[in-house]
């Protein structure tokens, strides 16, 4: 199997895809409630790390889910980004921000660019009914 073979295999394993975004809305839940120090590497400046997030939960959204409308991953993931700010608002040590909500729209719109290998594909969407 040559290597373009094989990264087509993956980009269009959608089960793969719908796995790493279920993770990803895992542990960025985990990353956003937490009161201890961040576990991994981030960028120290919180804006950019919701950029980050947010580009590449769009990014494994689209290749979970290749024929979804981009208005409903754009409607679901800010309501995740919206969710975690609500629970931030309840928590002792974290706060309601709508600059980190504005910084979630930021890199959703950067996800929702083109990119190489990413996107929609004519054979994953549904077919229109034949016309009478």
């Amino acid at each position: 199997m040559s290597a373009m073979t094989l990264m087509n295999a993956l980009l269009r394993n959608t089960y793969l895809w719908r796995l790493i975004l279920i993770l990803s809305l895992i542990g960025i839940l985990f990353l956003a409630t937490t009161s201890q120090p961040y576990p991994i590497p981030s960028s120290g400046n919180d804006k950019i790390n919701h950029v980050l997030a947010f580009v590449q939960l769009t990014l494994v959204s689209r290749l979970a889910w290749p024929g979804a409308r981009p208005g409903i991953l754009v409607a679901v993931l800010l309501g995740y980004g919206l969710s975690i700010e609500l629970i931030q608002g309840q928590l002792p040590y974290r706060y309601f921000s709508l600059a980190d909500l504005l910084a979630d729209a930021v890199g959703i719109a950067i996800g929702c660019l083109p990119w190489p290998g990413v996107g929609s594909r004519a054979s994953d969407r549904p077919s229109a009914p034949p016309a009478n």
